[in-house]
This record gives structure tokens, sequence and C-alpha cells, in this order.
């Protein structure tokens, strides 16, 4: 990597006495951002996000593709924005992301970091030392790819070394050993990777190792009992919060040992002493309390987001979330809101009474309760007694017999969607980690949510088409019992092609058809309501089944709308008892006798319509006599994926010879119900002349 290139990123490392950074760089031509540089922390904690795309949900991501600075201030703001970063980074810290630039256009990002006892935003001086840096930055990455050079490091990132520390003379040497020693248990200090670079005797024999075995090691690595998920998450958090942390562990077989730890710009130093559960297990009260360990908040995550991504309505969002959530985080309850026409509109909940919750669904927006404002400020709340949540909120009834509440927004978007009410029996308090980490899974929900929405609104779309396609209800005809059913697939929100229609001719003649167009799509319902309507018009002038058939086909050509069509026509004289059928490329009719024998009609078949212009449609007469039942059908009926379609066929004529003809509307519950095709659309028409 270019040394100038790192002078200028140490340079605005320290200007801006950010404690670490990260430097991204947009390839010529490319379409993503790659980490390229790390200062002041392990550059395995960047590993998730060493390659960015613009799309993403990051700090850097959005900085480059709205060329601003973003200014995150701290754990919970994070937990509000990103909430994925949030999870698996859930420490307090403060991060800028800013555009890097030049004048041919943005060359990358950079990342700086901040303590989490930093407060505020930034200065317009602080401002300012991140503009420029960037400037120089900039200027560096284009020269680079001026030249032609390299702009992406071979391998893994670069890091920067960390500032060196003065070295001591002899006699101070000794005087800090002596020191060292003097203070009660041990010590020893880590560096910014967390090895082992130092270690007191006292130390090596609190933890029971050999100083030589220990230094250059990682310690959960060289020490079985301590590889323990808070051992690593407490030195994570260190690192990027710059804040103290402890934790207490148990080596083997009973000897609990307790572990300090300080971070500074060049590492970690970590006082070890003896301690228990019950006797130093709790960090100092300088130290913040942990809160969900990294290891937990990831396993919630896993799970909620593994789960959240099979969701394919607002319903499902609403017990997918209940079922994760409130075993996970010990809540007892649950409320998502969202708003709809000004006003906050209940989805569903878990854990109360309907009678309960009926006062506050429709409330305006400006209503004084949490769910509400929540919903308006985007900001969370956090009430670890009924006496907090009535300070905040002074017209509150405490009619749930709940104790502690949190009631956190759903983003998506970067706005407010709606609002989640966890509730608990008990009284909770509510530490830094967890409100973070309860914010951030509140935004996988969020965007859940407008994914689900989104979903229920195409739905509705589709099945409003569908419905408009298809005929609303089918003609009263004078001696002819009619069952007509239609299935939509089982999963998807594509509109079906399958279509059926019974016309009225005159007072002793009436025709039907059934068919399914190729696709699950917009333009396969459209055709599908061409070829219906084509079909009804040539019917209605009187014209026979294999004309019907092949006057459809020539428009289906001269469209030539890149979709094929399979249909059924039947023309029937209920004066004479008889019935003339054609087919194009679909399944023959099954016709069930008086007698209860099921006849598979073997019409000539007839290639698919749009296919050849002059294609011709030979047809079948038939006797159609009082008592039978003609069973016309969809491939959706039959056809499925390693089933033999003469098998499937033969076991639809089966349960049509077993139905009782006198009633048709079982009879075609009973044959949709035995569909082997959930995947596909499934349309029957069942027709039985009266004596």
């Amino acid at each position: 990597m270019d040394t100038a290139l790192d002078t200028a990123m140490d340079a605005v490392v320290r200007e801006s006495e950010a404690f670490g950074g990260l430097l991204y760089v947009l390839p010529p031509g490319d379409d993503a951002l790659w980490l390229v540089t790390v200062a002041g922390v392990p550059e395995e904690i960047a590993v998730p996000w060493r390659r960015v795309a613009p799309a993403d949900p990051t700090p850097v991501a959005d900085a480059v593709r709205d060329r601003r600075l973003v200014w995150v201030g701290g754990r919970e703001e994070m937990a509000r924005q990103y909430p994925r970063q949030a999870l698996v980074l859930p420490y307090d810290f403060a991060l800028a992301a800013a555009p890097v630039a030049s004048g041919k256009g943005v060359r990358g990002g950079l990342v700086l970091l901040w303590p989490g006892t930093r407060s505020g935003c930034l200065s317009a001086e602080e401002r300012d030392v991140i503009e420029s840096g960037c400037h120089r930055l900039g200027g560096l990455l284009q020269r680079a790819a001026d030249r032609g050079g390299p702009v992406l490091p071979e391998g893994r990132p670069h890091t920067l070394r960390p500032p060196a520390g003065r070295v001591p003379s002899a006699g101070e040497a000794a005087v800090l050993a002596g020191f060292v020693d003097r203070l009660p248990g041990g010590s020893c200090a880590l560096d910014v990777n967390g090895r082992i670079t130092f270690i007191t005797p006292a130390a090596a024999g609190l933890v029971g190792a050999d100083p030589a075995d220990l230094v250059g090691a990682l310690p959960w690595e060289v020490l079985p009992w301590m590889d323990v998920p808070q051992v690593e998450d407490r030195y994570r958090a260190a690192l990027v919060s710059r804040l103290p942390q402890g934790f207490t562990v148990l080596r083997p077989p009973d000897t609990w040992l307790a572990f300090e730890l300080y971070p500074g710009p060049t590492g970690i130093s970590v006082r070890i002493t003896r301690g228990g559960p019950s006797e130093g297990a709790a960090p100092p009260p300088s130290m913040p309390t942990a809160g969900p360990g990294r290891a937990t908040v990831l396993y919630h995550l896993m799970h909620l987001a593994s789960t959240l991504t099979e969701a394919v309505g607002v319903q499902d969002v609403v017990e997918q979330t209940a079922d994760q959530l409130l075993p996970a985080l010990g809540a007892q309850a649950m409320v998502l809101m969202t708003a709809e026409d000004g006003r906050l509109k209940i989805l569903g909940h878990r854990g109360y009474r309907v009678e309960t919750l009926d006062r506050f669904d429709a409330a305006p927006l400006d209503s004084d309760i949490p769910g509400a404002d929540v919903l308006v400020t985007g900001e969370p709340g956090f009430f670890a007694s009924f006496a907090e949540l009535r300070r905040a909120y002074p017209a509150t009834v405490h009619e749930d017999g709940m104790a502690a509440w949190a009631v956190l927004p759903l983003i998506a978007s970067g706005r407010p969607i709606g609002s989640l009410l966890l509730s608990y029996e008990r009284p909770h308090v509510f530490p830094p980690g967890e409100r973070a980490a309860l914010t951030s899974l509140a935004g996988l929900v969020g965007q859940a949510l407008d994914r689900a929405r989104l979903y229920d609104a195409k739905h509705h779309l589709a099945h409003r088409l569908q419905s408009a396609l298809l005929p609303r209800t089918l003609p009263h005809v004078p001696g002819l019992e009619v069952a007509a059913r239609y299935l939509p697939a089982a999963r998807g929100l594509d509109v079906g092609g399958d279509f059926y229609d019974l016309i009225h001719l005159d007072r002793s003649t009436v025709g039907a058809t059934i068919g399914d167009v190729q696709g699950h799509n917009v333009d396969a319902a459209a055709l599908m309501g061409q070829v219906r309507t084509a079909v009804h018009a040539h019917a209605t002038v009187g014209a026979p089944p294999d004309d019907v058939l092949a006057r459809t086909n020539r428009l289906l050509t001269d469209l030539d709308p890149g979709l094929f069509a399979s249909c059924v026509y039947v023309h029937l004289d209920l004066g004479r008892h008889r019935a003339c059928v054609a087919t194009a490329g679909h399944p023959p009719p099954l016709l069930r006798h008086a007698d209860g024998r099921v006849e598979l009609l073997r019409v000539p078949p007839g290639l698919l319509l749009g296919i050849e212009p002059d294609a011709l449609y030979p047809s079948l007469d038939f006797p159609l006599p009082p008592g039978s039942v003609l069973a016309l059908y969809t491939d959706g009926l039959v056809e499925a994926p390693g089933v033999d379609l003469d098998d499937a066929t033969a076991a639809l004529a089966g349960l049509l010879e077993h139905a009782d003809p006198t009633d048709l509307d079982v009879m075609a519950d009973t044959l949709v119900r035995h569909s082997p095709t959930p995947g596909d659309d499934v349309a029957l028409l069942l027709i039985s002349p009266g004596p």
C-alpha cells in the first residue's frame, strides 16, 4: 500500500481524535466498495464489511451513495439506523462515514470511530478535519488510478501499526516492574489483535500456564476454559468502545477468576484477581454492565432473521416475531402496530386480551400513548416500572397488569413504519446493551413488516385481477347442474392463467370451456382474459367446437403474445342429450355415467393455441344422458413432479366414480382437495344434465 496513503490515513484519524478508521476504495468500473486500510482496530472486526455494495444498509454505503457525511452518535442510534451492524457489534461507540472524492468523482469512503464516552454531534472544526482528510485521500487515490497502479491490496486489507510508545530507560523499567509486582493479583497486556504481549508471573500462576506458552497467543485459544462467548465479547467491547470492561470465568475445577480490561491506543491492560459469582462476578462500578452478550445477540439475530425471511404476509411477521422474541427476551406479551390514515392500527398481538387493546386501535397518532408516540418520533422508550411510564405518559392507565415495558420503533428505509410493544410481568431493568439489542431486533422486524405489507398489497391486487378475469357467477340454465372451483397456486404472488366459463347460447344449448395459459404472471392473466373472451364471442355466434378453437387460435397467432394456451370447448345440446367437444393441447374431459362408470373421452388432440395459425381441431360427439357428470379440469388437478400422468388421471377418475353425483358442490370439493400440485393453479368445471 502507498506510504503516502498510510500517512494521510494516519493523519485524519489522529487530527479528528478518533481512535480508529476504515478506508474503502471504489475501483473504476467496480460496483462495490472494498476495504483497503484499517487503523486502530483488528482487521477481523471489519471482516463482515470487507466488501460493501452501494445499496447495502451501512453508513459508508449511504455516505458514498448520497455523497454526504453520515453521523451515528452511539449504540442506540446505531440500533435504530443500522440494526444489522448493531447486532454484530453491540458495543458503545460513535461513527462518522464520509465520501472520499476527487475532481473526477467518488473514489471511496472513510469511516472514523470514537469511544462510547463521546457525547454530542461533530463540531464544525471536526467536520472540516474530516472533509480535508477525505480530500487528501481522494487526491491520492485519483493519482494512483491515473498512474494505472493497483488501488486494491493483494490479499487482506492493510493494517496500520498503532503509535509506538516511549521506550523506558533501564532504571524506569526496573521501577515499573516493581510497581506491577506489588499490585494485587496479576497483570498482562494484549495487543489490538488480542494476543498477549506481556504477563507477570503472578498472572501466569493464576491462569495455570507457563509465561512462555502465553506470550504471543490469544488467551481463548491457548487456555481452553477461556473459550467461552463472554471472554472474546468483552475483549471486542473494550476495543470498539474504548471503555473498561469486566467479566469472571471459571478455571476448572473450582477457581473463579475476575478480569478487568482497560483499553488504550496500543492494546489492552488486563488485571486478574481471584473472584467468584458472589465476590467479584460483577464489574467495578465504573464499568458498564454487559447486557446481552455478542453470542446471544447473534443467536437471536440468526433465528429471527431466518424466520422472518420466510414471512410472506403481515400476519406471518406478527406470529414469527411473537414466537421468536418473547421466549428469547423473557417478555410475556407484545403488540405490533402501524399507522393507517393518521391513526394507530394494531396489526397483531400476543399475551393481551382483545378487550384491553380495542380502545387503542384507531387512536389518533397524536394521542399521548407510547405506541403512537414512538411510531411518530422513531425514538424507543424503555420503562422499568409503571411509575416511569406514568411520568412519560401521564394519561396512561395501569390496566394490563404488566410491570415493565419496551416500546420500539420499526424502521424501514430510514423511517418509522410501526412500533413494537414488549411487556414484562416482573420489573425489568434495561441496561444499555439490551436497549441497543432490542432496538436492533425491532429494526429487523420493521424491514420484514415493510416487505410483508408490500407482499399483501401485491397479493390483494393479484387476487382482484384474477377475480375480475374469471366469471363472477355462472348463468342459471334450466335442466343443468353446474359446480366450478378455482384454486390459485399455494405459493407466490403470481397471477395464474387458468380459466373456465359457461355460456348460455339458447333455450336448449350451452357452451362450456376451460383452459390454461402458459405462465404465472400479469401477461398470462391478460392473455387468459383474451382467450376466454374470444371463445365466448365465437361460441355465441353458434360456431361448432372445432371452429371456436380454430378462430381463437388465429386470434392468438395474430396477436403473437409469445405465450401459448390450452383449451377445451364443449357444445351441449340439452334437448338431444348430446355433446360435442374439441381440445387444444388440454387434458381430455372425464365423463361419469349414471351407473358410476367413468370414461376418459379420447378426443383427437389439437395443437396448443397460438402455435400454428392454420391448425385444425378435430371434435368428438358423445351422448350426455341425464344423471351423467362431465368433468372439465386443468392440469394442476392431475400433474405433479414424479407422478405418472395416466396414473394421476386414473386416480381422479376413481374419486369421480365414488363421489355423490347428486351434490356437485361436494363432488367438486372432494376433487380439488386431492389436488397433487400445490405449486400450480387448479380450475374445475362439473356439468350434469337433468331429465
